[in-house]
Parts: C-alpha cells; structure tokens; sequence
C-alpha cells in the first residue's frame, strides 16, 4: 500500500496568476452559495435533531477548512441531506456528545484514507448502489419532515421507518393548517421561482426589461424563507418557530469545547463512526466528479480525491469541538457555485464568510423562521436528491442490477445505510463472481491426428523419440479464477474416460486471466493425464498467467513430463 506524504491543497496552485478578475467572480459566487447555504444548514441541523446553530457553525467551519484544505476547484463543504438520516439515529441512541466523538474519529479515518491514497477505492462502489442508497435517504429526509410540515404534535420522532410511520399515523388528528400552508407554499414557490424568469415565461412579457432579470439571481430558498416567515409574522400565524422550539440563535461566536471522551465510548461507536467516514467519503468524492463534469471555467482542474478527503477528515475532526455535525461536499451548493462563476476555492472561503457575517448581524431575525418552512425546503431538498427516473429506467438494465438497487434502496429506508451498503456489496461481489464465471468456458477444438509412422522416420536421429499418444485439445476463455474453476471438470472426465495415454493441450490464447483457485484446477488435470500416461501441455499463455504458472513451479511439472509443457 502506498504512502502520501504529500499535502497539497489546491488553493496553492489555483492562486498562481490570480487576477483581479477572478477574485471579483469567486466574491460573487461566495456571496451567492452563502445566502442559499443559510436556510440549508438549519434546515439539516433541525432534521437531524440538532440545533439550527450546530448546522450553521458547521457550514462556516468546516465550509472554509474543505475549500482551503481540499482538492478541487469549486466544491462547497458543509452538513449535508444525506446525513440527516444517519446523525438523527446516533443522537437518538447515543447522544449528541457521542456523535461529536464520532464525527471527530471519522475524520481520522478520512485523513487515513487520504494519506494512504485510498480515495480511488470510491470508485468500486457500483452506481446501482450509489442510486439505491441516495434514493433511499431522500425518502427518509421527506418522511422525516412530514412532521414538521403539517404541524403535528408530536414530542419526538423515532428513528426508525415503521415507527415513523406509526407516529404520524397515530397524531395525523392534529394537523395544523397554517404550517401545512405554509410547507405548501414553499414548495410550491421553490418549484416556481426559477421557471418565473425563463425567456418568453409571462412574468418577463408583462415585465418587459433587463432589471426584472435581476431578480432571477436571487436564491429560491432564500426568496421562500423570507417572505413566508414574514407573512407568518406579520399575521400571527399559530406555528412552530425557531425560536418557539429552540429559543433563537446565539449571536457570537462558537465556544470551544472538548467533548467526554472515553476508549469505552469510542468501542461502542465504531459502527456509527464508519458510517459516517464511509458516506463522508462517497459523498464528497461523488460531489468532486460532478463538479468536474460541470466545470467550463479554463482554471478548473480535475479533482485529487486523497487530498480531497484528508480536507474532509480534517474538517470533520476540528468541527464537533464547536459544537457542529458532520460535514461533506454539497452537490447542490457546488453546482451553485460553479454555475455564479466560481474559479478557485477562493469562492469556498468567500461562502464561509459571508454565512458567519449572516450568523452574527442577523441571528435575532432567526426568531420568527417557521419550521414548517424549514420543512419544505426540506422537502424540496428530498426531491432534488432523488433519482427517480432510474426506476422508470429499471427496465432496460439486468437482473443484477435491478437487484442491486433495489435491495440497497429498501434496507436504507427500512434498516439503515450502513446495512444497506454492506449488504449491497455483498451482492455485488457475489453477482460479480457469478457474472465472470458464466464468461468462462473451455471448449472441446477437433481432435489431432497423431503423427504417422512415415512422419517420425523422417525425423533427425538426435530428436527425442516418444511414444505415438491421440492429442485432445480444449480452448480455454476467459478469467479461469475460484468463481469458474468447476468448468475445469469435464476436462477431467473426458481424460478419466478416454483412451490411455491420451495427451492434453490446453489452448490459454483467450485466457485473460488466472488465480491460484484456477493454477489448483489445472493442477488436478495434470494429475488425471499423468495417472492416464499421457503428458499435458498449456499453450499461447498470456503474462499474467505464464508468470503465476512460473512463479508457483508449475511450469517445471510439465517440463519434467519430458517435454517443455510450457510455449507463449
């Protein structure tokens, strides 16, 4: 395993011939994806069973430490949907100071796989897992909003889907108008707000000129938060507020502090720890490829993930001791920011900024945000996140990887996501195995004429006489590995049945690859053709199986039949 010792953010290299110009569009960007960040981070925090302050501190925090630390150009860090689902059952079983000592070893973690350049394993993660999962955690982020958004009373939500479930059905009677309205209209008015402005929409043919455009570049979710928290002020609508639950934002800055910190503790976070390190890392290293894909600025350069993720455990190991949640990169906010000009992780910092301004003028305004507006955004979130279409789509692709998604999809919604991606492994290694084995095949070629007596007194006197054996030929194709070494059987059987003396060869020209599970198998043909007195040849090798055939001393068990055994 290979080493890093190399620590190289990419703000060093994005800050060479840095000009005046691109500091103006990396302002711009900061500004843009720190008001849309704004109602985001308390959103998370709330949902997962925080205070609003957790989220915001983490979205300034560990938002500036991934832009300065990190490996790519335009990515946003900060508390993410994905989390919410995942944080929400920690507290609920463990603690808010436990999930702090989680997120702080995750980071450990992250900064491990960085140094040790396993960002390129997130890669292996088959895409139907990916989509089963992200699908399954919007599901859940919507489920857990339904609370909220219609105005229930209920004290505490469990954390588990079937219990959820039972909750919402059993207080469905306490429904409160103005927040279902009110979670109504946001959602309504977040869909809307975009398509407002498009070209030849009605708004831009009744309000004719370029200012209307303007407002266009305001955020939705902003535009959402703050006429709706002030119609619900300004009428006194009966609904739960930030402030009604959590009695506001602290205006100041955050308090260091260690958490209670125990080896037993730690022993008994291990699972919620690699559940956060795990989707950390999917999560951050997903968002770094699309950025990637969007990117047209001629600065942009394609992501380092290990030093990507040691920005991302570094982050996470300094926040919690201000109180924050786990972090990783935002898709939303990235394709913000790259879509208001961003050109360096200049525009990262910039967000960071602009988000604590926000927090310590405005924190009182706080007060009057209703959660049934939070609720919606959430909502909306949800949808965003989701890939449904790929159901539609299930069609067109195999069993496999039907299976796949599925399977992942329903076990993060009804057990969890740590579940759900173990298990989705385990069926994609398996159906993998399966999938190769069924490539393999060795197959029977025409049987060879042995030489005619005419033909050996042809030959020089100095050549090796042997005795005259019928030659049976098979073609091997594929990967003869532990998944397809029972192909090899029949080849057994036919020498076990055929005439005495018969020799074997063994045609490798479309053997792409061989373990030692397969070297066993041709093993036990060496055996049977041995045992038959005949003589076993492998012809037309490949490198990577001539060189496991070398190395484990096979080759020089059919030398000494008395004929190389071996050609290339």
């Amino acid at each position: 395993m290979q080493f890093s010792t190399a620590f190289r953010p990419r703000l060093i290299d994005s800050l060479r011939g840095y000009t005046k110009s691109r500091w103006l569009a990396d302002v711009g960007a900061g500004v843009t994806v720190g008001i849309v960040a704004l109602p985001l981070a308390m959103a998370f925090a709330i949902a997962s069973g925080l205070k609003p302050e957790a989220g915001l501190w983490t979205a300034i925090i560990a938002g500036f430490l991934i832009s300065a630390l990190g490996g790519t150009n335009a990515q946003i860090g900060g508390p993410a949907g994905a989390f919410i689902v995942i944080v929400y059952g920690i507290v609920e079983r463990y603690g808010v100071a436990n999930l702090l000592i989680s997120t702080a070893c995750a980071g450990v973690i992250l900064v491990l796989l960085g140094l040790f350049r396993l960002g390129t394993l997130v890669r292996f993660v088959p895409v139907s897992i990916v989509i089963g999962f992200t699908n399954g955690i919007a599901v859940l982020i919507a489920l857990s909003q339904v609370k909220d958004w219609l105005g229930l009373s209920v004290d505490r939500m469990p954390g588990n889907f079937f219990s959820q479930v039972n909750t919402l059905a059993q207080h469905i009677d306490t429904v409160n108008p103005y927040a279902f309205a009110l979670g109504l209209a946001c959602v309504a008015l977040l869909f809307l707000w975009p398509r407002l402005f498009l070209k030849g929409s009605p708004v831009i043919r009744l309000l004719e000129g370029h200012k209307v455009r303007r407002f266009a570049r305001v955020p939705a979710p902003v535009v959402a938060l703050v006429v709706l928290s002030l119609l619900a002020w300004g009428f006194s609508f009966p609904v739960e507020t930030i402030g009604s639950r959590f009695g506001g934002i602290p205006q100041g800055l955050p308090v260091f502090e260690l958490p209670a910190f125990s080896w037993e503790t730690v022993r008994l976070l291990v699972t919620p720890t690699l559940t956060i390190a795990l989707l950390g890392a999917i999560e951050s290293l997903l968002c770094a490829r699309v950025a990637d894909q969007l990117a047209t600025d001629p600065h942009h350069k394609k992501h380092d993930p290990n030093q990507e993720l040691m920005a991302q455990g570094a982050a996470n190991m300094i926040v919690p001791f201000f109180g924050g949640m786990p972090a990783t990169g935002t898709i939303a906010r990235t394709v913000t920011n790259i879509r208001s000009g961003a050109t360096s992780p200049v525009a990262g910092m910039v967000h960071a900024a602009t988000l604590a301004v926000i927090v310590l003028v405005g924190a009182p305004l706080a007060l009057h945000i209703p959660l049934a507006v939070l609720a919606g955004i959430l909502l909306f979130v949800a949808w965003n996140m989701g890939e449904w279409h790929e159901f539609a789509r299930l069609k067109h692709f195999s069993n496999h990887y039907r299976l796949l998604m599925l399977s992942t999809f329903f076990l993060t919604v009804v057990f969890d996501l740590t579940v759900a991606v173990e298990v989705g492994l385990f069926m994609a290694c398996a159906l993998f195995v399966r999938r190769m084995s069924g490539l393999f095949r060795a197959e029977r070629q025409p049987d060879v004429a042995p030489p005619q007596p005419t033909d050996l007194a042809a030959q020089p006197p100095s050549a090796p006489v042997h005795p005259v054996h019928p030659v049976a030929t098979w073609r091997l194709h594929g990967a003869l590995f532990f998944g397809a070494a029972a192909k090899i059987d029949p080849i057994i059987q036919a020498v076990e049945t055929g005439p005495p003396g018969m020799d074997v060869e063994l045609d490798a020209c479309e053997l792409v690859a061989l373990d030692t599970t397969g070297l066993d198998a041709l093993e036990q043909i060496l055996k049977a053709v041995a045992a038959r007195g005949g003589r076993l040849s492998v012809v037309h090798l490949h490198e990577q199986p001539r060189s496991l055939i070398e190395r484990s001393g096979f080759a020089d068990r059919l030398a000494a039949q008395g004929g190389s055994g071996v050609d290339v």
